[in-house]
């Protein structure tokens, strides 16, 4: 994932939500993406070729949505003299309303990474597939719980565990016999763990070695064994260089690993998901102290609380999706702010005289209360969905909460 502000993910997050959201009847969506490298001439010498092939479509409805999504685009391109750092974006097309209506959708987004390569596409619905690489989670750790028995690999990529092998192991378990045949059998189960050790070693090299921004190597796992394998250089020299420590875990399993992050989270401080896996904890605690402790929930009381300047750190969840709209009744003139859920119509009735009333303005419901936490000082979090505790934030508390500087009477 590009380094963004949690303001700037929020936003470019949405806006892949949005064109992930539109379908076009037939090939009437057109994506255009130019790279920073592209000179801008040259893209409006292409679209004026596409204009051009354009007439040569069948149906008259895709002819004319196309050809006008085409022209929207050129006469956008005029005012911009060469592409931004990272490139430039363009989704423009047709999506059905219903009653055989169509709608224009237009989205010009800048991206927060360079885009890659020049493409010109006509679909049913917008091409997304690099803007939804670039918020793919650039944080990896490799992740290994082992012991002679069951060996797992996996990886932590920002907030997700992900395995990738797990291997029972063939190592006999020791006995009680005597004798010579005591040793000789000792000697087979040390052949059998050391060629265990190379597999998972082996396994290791293929998996982790040319992954592109690993930080580091976590182990885990019951006894010695994981200290072992480390000392006696069974991992390919370059990943033995990337281990970070070794941890004990009861487990060796897919769950092992899930462990294994949990025992590394004082190591990992500086992973997003500690971080916000420490803030959710700190907010159950105060909620469970018997006077409510230093905590906030629910719209009205967040809200009080950080018009108060009462908030010390204000926790959203990243899922919340909702519009502060103002209307205006055209009769009685009155005004009505509500807040409504992004995917619903702006509608309102006045609560007066029952008539439909005028959208007058609309603001993101996240982006209104970053700037209220900015005026005072207040430290905006936002918590991904990804881990329990974020999900819990927003199916609990409706996706806000706060943890308060003092209490508010």
């Amino acid at each position: 994932m590009v380094k963004m502000t949690p303001l700037q993910r929020y936003d470019f997050k949405r806006a892949i939500e949005e064109l992930e959201g539109y379908k076009g009847r037939a090939t009437e969506l057109v994506t255009l993406l130019i790279p920073p490298s592209k000179q801008i001439s040259d893209v409006s010498n292409y679209l004026r070729n596409e204009l051009s092939q354009s007439s040569n479509i069948k149906s008259k409805s895709t002819k004319k949505n196309v050809s006008s999504a085409i022209e929207s685009i050129l006469s956008r391109l005029r005012g911009i003299r060469q592409p931004p750092d990272n490139g430039l974006a363009f989704f423009v097309g047709h999506i059905p309303i219903g009653a055989d209506r169509t709608r224009m959708v237009i989205k010009v987004v800048e991206p927060p990474a360079p885009l890659p390569t020049f493409l010109y596409r006509c679909d049913s619905y917008f091409y997304i597939d690099y803007l939804k690489e670039m918020m793919m989670d650039d944080d990896i750790f490799g992740l290994i719980v082992m012991d002679r028995a069951e060996a797992t690999i996996g990886f932590l990529k920002g907030k997700r565990v992900e395995m990738v092998k797990n291997y029972q192991s063939l190592v006999p378990s020791k006995h009680g016999r005597g004798g010579q045949s005591a040793q000789r059998f000792e000697r087979l189960i040390e052949i059998a763990a050391h060629e265990f050790f190379r597999k998972i070693g082996d396994t290791c090299t293929d998996v982790f070695l040319n992954v592109e921004g690993l930080k580091g190597i976590l182990i885990g796992g019951p006894g010695a064994t994981k200290d072992f394998f480390l000392r006696n250089e069974y991992l390919h020299h370059e990943l033995q260089k990337k281990v970070i420590e070794t941890f004990d875990t009861g487990y060796t399993d897919e769950s092992g690993l899930s462990e294994l992050l949990e025992k590394a989270r004082p190591t990992l401080q500086h992973l997003e998901v500690s971080r916000e896996k420490e803030l959710m904890v700190r907010l159950f605690e105060e909620i469970r102290k018997e006077n409510g402790g230093l905590a906030a929930y629910g719209e009205a009381d967040v809200k009080q609380a950080l018009q108060a300047g009462a908030v010390d750190v204000l926790l959203l969840s990243e899922g919340i999706r909702m519009m502060h709209r103002t209307f205006k009744c055209p009769t009685c003139g009155k005004e009505v702010a509500v807040f409504q859920k992004a995917s619903t119509d702006p509608l309102l009735k006045c609560p007066e005289d029952g008539s439909e009333c005028d959208l007058e303005k609309e603001e993101d419901m996240v982006e209104e209360l970053a700037k209220v936490c900015e005026s005072y000082s207040t430290t905006f979090e936002l918590i991904s969905t990804d881990s329990s505790e974020g999900s819990m934030l927003l199916k609990a508390f409706g996706g806000l909460a706060a943890l308060l500087r003092y209490r508010m009477k």
